[in-house]
């Protein structure tokens, strides 16, 4: 019967208790005080809210794609900015809107890597990335390693200077279009990594998802998406007004009329002494 009281509380909570922040005081409350069962409701909450922070990173995964695109896109968009940072041959790396963690758990994973920082806004996604990583279970050399910050990509930090490489994974079409200079100037002016590898999605490419209705952007917190001109266009203003060089790629299946469902941005300089 203990068991069936939780279901309970995650029937009623479904779609909205998982991101509660007083989650804790209602699942008390709603088990009478009995800790062994809030424990248990509150682990299987946190699960609940993690899954959605996952999945806000794979921002096409609802969408229906082609049988023969067996490997998922957030998979290859990962690998190709991962391909893009030891192309650079950095050691000392930025992940500037990291979320929940995905790239920087990847990042670890690779000893070239010397130091690990993820920057975010949201101290929730911080918090996911966090235990993500198990900075808390792994040895002292490796914990030294990784450091997470909290910090707006639109406003000027000392504490993110000074570094070989910074990535920003499926970030920029979450800024307010007024608000990319700011970006800009944060991340390519102040910041001034020796590298910077952007991707962001092609909106060319939506009209190959039957599921999304014209007009329509992937996901429902982007502020826009570029066709390959306009991110094109972009790169290279931003390129030329910070003294870098770019390199345009593409991420996943080419298709010969709208290109690929991802596109990439590798800007090289050298650091700043």
């Amino acid at each position: 019967m203990a068991a069936d009281e939780v279901d309970k509380l995650m029937r009623a909570g479904d779609g909205w208790l998982a991101g509660h922040p007083e989650k804790a005081l209602i699942a008390k409350r709603y088990l009478a005080h009995r800790w062994s069962l809030t424990r248990d409701a509150l682990a299987r909450l946190v699960e609940t809210e993690d899954q959605a922070v996952d999945e806000g990173a794979d921002e096409e995964a609802d969408l229906p794609v082609a049988e023969e695109q067996r490997v998922p896109l957030a998979r290859q968009r990962a690998a190709a900015v991962l391909a893009a940072l030891a192309d650079c041959g950095a050691g000392r790396v930025l992940d500037l809107g990291c979320g929940g963690g995905a790239l920087l758990a990847e990042l670890v994973k690779d000893k070239r890597y010397t130091e690990i920082v993820g920057a975010d806004v949201s101290t929730r996604a911080l918090e996911i990335a966090e235990r993500r990583l198990r900075l808390d279970r792994v040895p002292e050399r490796q914990r030294g390693r990784v450091r997470l910050l909290q910090s707006s990509l639109t406003y000027t930090d000392d504490r993110l200077t000074g570094y070989d490489a910074a990535a920003l994974m499926e970030v920029i079409e979450h800024v307010d279009p007024a608000r990319l200079p700011a970006l800009e100037h944060a991340v390519f002016g102040h910041a001034r990594p020796g590298a910077v590898v952007v991707t962001t999605p092609n909106v060319e490419y939506n009209a190959r998802y039957p599921g999304l209705a014209d007009g329509h952007l992937r996901h429902h917190d982007h502020r826009f998406e570029w066709t390959r001109t306009e991110f094109a266009a972009w790169a290279a203003r931003t390129a030329s007004a910070y003294g870098y060089a770019v390199e345009l790629r593409g991420v996943g299946d080419d298709d010969p009329e709208v290109g690929t469902p991802t596109q990439l941005a590798l800007f090289r300089t050298e650091v700043a002494a």
